[in-house]
């Protein structure tokens, strides 16, 4: 039950934008809103995707594990919104303006690499991709969605040009979500140690 709502739950930031634009209540500026709206729900989705983990660990409910997949996928969703927000507002289509950018320009760089992260990790989001690397070949290359949160929220920071409540907050998640999986890892360690003692 928990698999369904969260696909059709990652839709509803997407539907409520669309529902704003509709009334047209996106400001003096719906393209910067429509660009920042997008990428601040692709980075909260992206932080709701990392605390699945932790939680199934605290709960010991496994099946949480099944809402990974779907909940990335959505952040990916939205940090294609959001880039494809960049190339058409900010860009206009124009290839030699957006390689310019993502060169010259550090937080268009960090977001860049971002959004790349996230595409390998959702073009291998498949079973016959796990198939194809290697469980640990697999397990490492997802490993960088961590990598992809602090870029996103880099990218964030940098992109503000007032109020950093909101990318400090999110910094801050992200931070406690690492912590939390390298807390995890000397327990491991220790009980492998622990079973070829005994």
């Amino acid at each position: 039950m928990a698999r369904p709502l969260a696909i059709v739950g990652g839709a509803v930031p997407g539907v409520l934008l669309v529902e704003r634009f509709l009334r047209d209540d996106l400001g003096a500026n719906p393209a910067e809103k429509l660009e920042h709206f997008t990428g601040t729900v692709a980075l909260v989705t992206l932080l709701v995707c990392l605390t699945i983990t932790p939680l199934r660990r605290l709960t010991h409910l496994n099946p949480l594990i099944r809402l990974r997949k779907p909940i990335g996928l959505w952040a990916f969703a939205y940090a294609c919104m959001h880039f494809s927000c960049y190339l058409v507002f900010d860009q206009s289509l124009d290839l030699h303006e957006i390689l310019h950018d993502i060169v010259k320009r550090p937080y268009i760089t960090v977001g860049f690499s971002a959004f790349l992260i996230l595409l390998s990790l959702a073009l291998t989001s498949s079973t016959w991709s796990i198939t194809k690397l290697g469980g640990r070949r697999w397990r490492g290359l997802h490993a960088l969605i961590y990598l992809a949160g602090g870029l996103g929220v880099a990218h964030y920071l940098w992109s503000v040009k007032r109020d950093a409540t909101v990318p400090d907050a999110l910094g801050m998640i992200l931070f406690v979500l690492l912590g939390l999986r390298f807390w995890r890892r000397p327990n491991v360690a220790q009980r492998q140690t622990n079973l070829s003692g005994s």
